[in-house]
């Protein structure tokens, strides 16, 4: 009986000195924070993944992050940056990917550099003939801020500023995303899917063309691809935009005819407008005049066609249809048309 209880104790030793569960280490905060931040650019995502240290009141700078040497630019694993689609940084080309961010800070100039190794700890391993990109950033003297930080700054449309600051220390590098091509580029691929199939998804990635003067080859067969689908008066009043390009302006004036018989009030109304924003006031005009004739009791008509001429400086023409416009309209537009009435009427 002694032997089967000093067995069983020796068996119990030797299980909780091996027993995985009890080496496993329990979750609890680390001293450098995890933190990420994150910034869409058109249609590109960037992610920067860190651990934010703290200060606390120590001398940072050539002390506990000596001067020309690889640092993590955080703490605890790589500092970790991602990009969706390729793009430029200080003005050189990297392609989308996830990146080891690490740096070489000096007093008056850093070397910021992008590691295709993003996965080791820190810096301890880090290897040069691994870097994909190296650019130079100038130190830039700050507020003081204990923890380190890293922010998205000068937003643009097409471009933004990544930002380091910690202790007295800011620098920063510019990202600039070709937002365009890369429109473009998602576009033909998302009309290779299902979108290929509708008229509404050629039509827009033919106006993004046009609009912004790019692939207009690809954009017209797209065009035509959604007239072939469906031809109805926004593909034809598109085409027509594309026909005026070419210079081909008999074909232009026919395809716009066939867009207004093909157009109902609604649609009328909205190549109205799009036309306004255009600046193309009396071809506006004349297409508000059209549905005016083509739907007499529609107060909308009225109200659209007044606007156009306010616009044009036509107060007399604009009063005359704003009053048509509120004999005809909802009680609940009379409060919005009211007030511009008696406005048109002052002047």
């Amino acid at each position: 009986m002694k032997n089967l209880k000093l067995l069983c104790l020796i068996f119990l030793l030797i299980f909780c000195r091996t027993n995985p569960l009890k080496a496993q280490k329990l979750e609890s905060p680390e001293s450098s924070q995890a933190a990420m931040v994150m910034q869409r650019i058109g249609l590109t995502d960037i992610t920067i993944a860190y651990h934010s240290p703290l200060a606390k009141k120590r001398e940072i700078w050539d002390v506990i992050v000596p001067y020309g040497e690889v640092w993590r630019a955080g703490a605890n694993e790589n500092t970790r940056i991602s990009f969706s689609t390729n793009l430029k940084i200080g003005g050189q080309a990297i392609a989308s990917g996830t990146y080891g961010l690490h740096m070489i800070p000096g007093k008056d100039k850093w070397t910021i550099i992008f590691s295709k190794n993003s996965t080791s700890w820190g810096s301890f391993f880090y290897d040069k003939s691994e870097d994909a990109l190296r650019i130079e950033a100038t130190p830039v003297i700050v507020e003081y801020q204990d923890w380190l930080s890293y922010a998205f700054t000068e937003l643009q449309s097409n471009s933004c500023k990544i930002n380091l600051r910690w202790e007295k220390i800011s620098v920063s590098f510019k990202i600039e995303a070709d937002v365009q091509e890369i429109v473009y580029n998602s576009m033909k691929e998302e009309l290779r899917g299902n979108d290929g199939f509708t008229w509404e998804a050629p039509l827009q990635a033919a106006r993004y063309c046009f609009t912004n003067q790019i692939h207009l080859d690809q954009g017209k067969k797209w065009l035509e691809q959604s007239i072939r689908t469906q031809e109805n008066s926004a593909n034809c009043f598109t085409m027509a935009k594309y026909l005026e390009k070419e210079g081909k302006i008999k074909e232009a004036g026919e395809m716009k005819e066939k867009a207004k018989k093909l157009a109902n009030e609604a649609e009328l109304n909205a190549h109205g407008y799009a036309l306004l924003a255009e600046k193309n006031i009396s071809e506006a005009i004349s297409v508000f005049i059209l549905n005016v004739k083509r739907y007499p009791d529609s107060w909308n008509v009225y109200d659209s066609l007044g606007e156009a001429y306010d616009i044009d400086g036509n107060k007399k023409e604009a009063l005359k249809y704003y009053r048509l416009a509120l004999s005809k309209s909802p009680e609940s537009q009379k409060a919005r048309i009211e007030p511009i009435i008696k406005k048109l009427e002052s002047n």
